[in-house]
């Protein structure tokens, strides 16, 4: 048995080799070595493992475990998970066109969006509505992911719900044929200001540059363009040649913004746009967050070393690999790093670097290491840790109370009673707010509910009665460490007044998108956006704009 396992380890060893490439005789007797005691590892598993395993399984988790060192970019996707990558890489997808979630209390699976314009929207299904039954099947003790996996199917295909209305209690049955679900890459675009228009682009899935187009055409048909922001904030990119064809849109034909190199010469490749700019003398501000990556930095960076655009907010994330999926037959796919991209200064903004021989990963690029390259106009920028940003913008952080009152649900099922006392109101994106009366009910709302929450600050208060007491510092400090103690209020009632400004924003923005969409939140949040409003003042200042592209070097670190 021992010498036919050999064999075919063997075997496979001389098909890989052939596959791989490998001359090397170390090389071929670490591979036959490792292959060997692969099948041994199967043989043994599948013998005498306590429980019974499934060998299939097991494969499965060996081509897991052959990536994991590499990069997190680099994955194997069996047919089941190729399937959600591809709704995640085009944006598409057939079903009803809604995002749903379980409630809080786990009573069931509600709609938690639904798109503009889709088959669910259509058929009025609403923010709250709950899922009853699905093809006549109950599903009221399913999980959100059984319920998704019912609703989606092939466009055309007719799908039967019965939903209990939010606003009526009542069971409604409807039919609903599901569509080709295209979700929006570019969600919003509007006038801040006389002239002065705002873009934002939320990723790079297949046909946003068509969607941004349209969006473009549509402002220039209101009034004429004098200045554009584009925001990039929190875009975790997509598709490189989408971002090539939006920086059409910017910089004259023919112009070289992107070159990718890697090991093959498959591998490498020149990007240069390919039309004529439509909006090619109008002066751009992009924002740019830590969360800003891919193709995103592609066309800030781009944009920036051309110096066609002034890059604003905080430092990108930096990741400059490229990937590509391959074929492993069986409906399996690996898709892996190739090649890393270079933008026209020549820099690569890769942050991360992955030692792949002793599986570890430098976040901190030495400043030795770092390179300097050149803008067009001469301009000093910098390779190894993302995009610097021409103007500097501390962020704003929300606390984490509120945050953590959104995350539990707590938000949502306040308005799912608010809004059936609201039945009929229209909402103006840029001017609603909750009364405070609503707020005070809000309070109300909230008094038996449990918030496992407790500020930095009463953690270090905590930790320093501890330490005092381990030292015996006890004593002497006793008076002051309770004098601190009543000046610091952070229980529930104190937190729900200290951050009201910062839940009462949460709430609007969540009445907001049950009454006008995603795009109705985008508008909204616009009106206290400090970073959009200074970039607004940027383009309104012709000479301090013209005096960034054509003097200013960005920052080092």
């Amino acid at each position: 048995m021992r010498r036919r396992l050999l064999r075919a380890g063997v075997v496979l060893v001389v098909a890989a080799a052939a596959v791989l490439g490998i001359h090397s005789t170390k090389d071929d007797m670490g591979l036959g070595r490792n292959m060997e005691i692969m099948v041994n590892m199967m043989r043994e598993l599948n013998l005498q493992y306590v429980d019974e395993v499934s060998p299939d399984k097991l494969m499965g988790d060996g081509a897991q475990g052959m990536v994991r060192n590499l990069d997190p970019y680099t994955q194997y996707m069996s047919e089941e998970e190729m399937t959600d990558f591809e709704v995640m890489a085009t944006g598409k997808y057939g079903g009803i066109g809604a995002t749903i979630r379980m409630k809080r209390d786990s009573s069931g699976v509600v709609i938690s969006q639904p798109y503009k314009g889709s088959p669910s929207d259509l058929a009025g299904l609403k923010i709250g509505d709950k899922f009853v039954r699905i093809d006549d099947e109950d599903v009221t003790k399913c999980t959100t992911a059984e319920v998704s996996s019912r609703l989606k199917g092939t466009p055309g295909t007719k799908v039967k719900l019965a939903i209990k209305r939010l606003m009526t209690g009542k069971v409604e049955e409807m039919e609903i044929t599901r569509a080709r679900i295209a979700i929006p890459g570019v969600p919003y675009a509007g006038f801040l200001e006389d002239g002065i228009a705002y873009i934002r682009h939320a990723d790079f899935s297949d046909g946003c540059y068509d969607d941004m187009r349209a969006m473009v055409e549509r402002l220039r048909q209101e009034q004429t363009i004098r200045g554009v922001v584009l925001d990039y904030r929190d875009n975790g990119g997509g598709s490189v040649s989408e971002a090539v064809k939006i920086l059409s849109m910017f910089v004259p034909k023919g112009e070289k913004v992107l070159e990718m190199k890697g090991r093959t010469e498959r591998s490498k490749r020149e990007y240069r746009t390919e039309s004529v700019p439509v909006l090619g003398d109008v002066p751009v501000v992009a924002l740019i967050s830590p969360t800003s990556a891919s193709a995103s930095e592609i066309v800030c960076g781009a944009l920036q070393d051309l110096d066609r655009a002034v890059l604003m907010g905080q430092r990108s994330y930096g990741k400059g690999l490229v990937q590509s999926v391959v074929p492993l037959g069986y409906n399996a796919y690996l898709k892996l790093t190739t090649a890393k991209y270079y933008i026209p200064s020549g820099r690569c903004v890769q942050r991360i670097s992955y030692n792949h021989d002793d599986n570890q990963k430098d976040e901190n690029l030495p400043d030795s290491l770092i390179n300097e390259f050149s803008t067009r106009n001469g301009r000093k920028v910098y390779d190894g840790k993302g995009l610097m940003p021409d103007v500097k913008i501390e962020p704003e952080y929300i606390s984490t109370f509120a945050v953590m009152l959104y995350n539990l649900g707590y938000i949502e099922d306040y308005l799912d009673e608010w809004m059936r006392k609201h039945p009929n109101m229209t909402i103006d994106n840029k001017t609603f707010s909750i009364s405070d009366e609503d707020y005070e009910a809000f309070v109300k709302f909230m008094a038996d509910k449990d918030v496992p929450y407790q500020s930095q600050t009463r953690d270090a208060l905590e930790q320093l009665k501890k330490r005092a007491k381990d030292e015996r510092y006890d004593d002497a400090f006793a008076e002051d460490l309770k004098q601190i103690e009543s000046k610091l209020k952070d229980q529930k009632a104190d937190n729900l007044r200290h951050y009201r400004r910062e839940i009462t924003d949460l709430i609007n923005s969540d009445v907001v998108l049950r009454h006008n969409y995603y795009e109705g939140v985008v508008e909204y949040n616009l009106r206290s956006d400090s970073t959009v409003r200074k970039a607004v003042e940027l383009l309104r200042d012709g000479e301090r704009y013209k005096e960034i592209l054509t003097k200013q070097d960005t920052q080092r670190n």
